[in-house]
């Protein structure tokens, strides 16, 4: 194993390093493909179900690959990671099983259930005000306070990597099912960790990130050749998993490589994914998990080839979810 002072880039060897690592721990989600779902894009199109991952997200694969590596006699200070709701539970998942402490810091608006499933694994939950406070340095206050280690959600290379472990997967399954890799790859994008863990895994896809309109920092960077932010006065979205303002150099030194665009939906497409992905396909799927088929959907994501579609999250607040379904197409 790499060790983490000296480990500067994520690699496709540490990919599958973490996948080894993740093997029996992980759980290996499906890759489901239905005639009602090719029906309505006129494409063969498959979901890789991470809804259905521990903790309701991928966000698992990477915490645990992460804090796997935290070396033994620096797990007694435990971690610290900031989190709306999905990595906080991958992470607080992955420190119940190593037995180490987590101080997980949550916006106070965060889904109601994030919050509390986050606790019910036996994480510390400490708040904090998206307008007022800054959760980088609540963070970094707590990191310091009680030496622990901190667990970015997207921008660690341990991160990346164990969110590839998805990609992995993807390629046997696809293999097994259709005798060949997948040529495309269309996942929901925050700040990269999933997308540069899939370019990665899966070097001979076309990787697309998708993003909802408004928070696009990923495409806005993809378009300059540089990191961009998301712009000024960003829209509210129902996409809480997805509110990052900017990607960050290790994230963006594999996209640039390896993703020629990204592509941005809007808040009543990712609902219609929602609606879809529950009354045809019998599947829950979070905001900002539904993104990418929501971009599928639009028809604004191309679809020869061999294409995945992922699912990311399915970690719903029910009486938000039970608006959406409700809700008239």
């Amino acid at each position: 194993m790499t060790d983490q002072s000296e480990q500067q880039l994520p690699t496709a060897a540490d990919v599958d390093a973490a996948a080894a690592r993740l093997r029996g721990v992980a759980l290996r989600t499906p890759l489901i493909s239905s005639p009602v779902l090719d029906a309505l894009t006129g494409g063969r199109v498959f979901l890789k179900a991470e809804t259905l991952q521990r903790t309701g997200s991928f966000k698992f694969r990477g915490a645990y690959n992460k804090l796997s590596a935290i070396a033994p006699d620096a797990r007694g200070g435990g971690v610290v990671a900031f989190s709306s709701g999905n990595h906080a539970q991958g992470v607080a998942a992955a420190a119940k099983l190593l037995s180490m402490p987590a101080v997980i810091v949550m916006p106070a608006d965060a889904p109601r259930p994030k919050r509390d499933r986050t606790a019910e694994l036996g994480a510390e939950v400490v708040l904090y005000d998206r307008a007022r406070e800054d959760r980088d340095a609540v963070a970094a206050a707590l990191v310091a306070e009680r030496g622990a280690t901190l667990v970015h959600a997207y921008a660690d290379p341990w991160v990346i990597e164990g969110q590839g472990s998805s990609g992995i997967e993807i390629a046997a399954q696809m293999e097994r099912w259709t005798g060949g890799l997948p040529t495309r790859v269309i996942a929901p994008c925050g700040g990269g960790g999933l997308t540069a863990g899939l370019a990665l895994a899966c070097p001979d896809a076309e990787i697309v990130p998708v993003e909802p309109e408004g928070w696009d920092d990923v495409c806005r960077s993809l378009e300059a050749g540089e990191i961009v932010p998301v712009g000024p006065n960003a829209p509210p979205t129902a996409c809480d998993a997805l509110q990052t303002l900017a990607t960050r150099p290790v994230n963006f030194a594999v996209l640039k490589e390896r993703c020629r665009f990204g592509l941005r939906v809007t808040e009543a497409e990712v609902s219609a994914a929602q609606r879809m992905a529950f009354s045809r396909l019998r599947l829950v799927v979070e905001p900002g998990g539904a993104v990418a088929l929501a971009a599928v959907l639009a028809g604004k994501a191309p679809l020869d080839g061999r294409t995945v579609v992922v699912l990311s999250g399915g970690n719903v607040d029910p009486a938000a979810f039970a608006k959406v379904i409700s809700s008239a197409d």
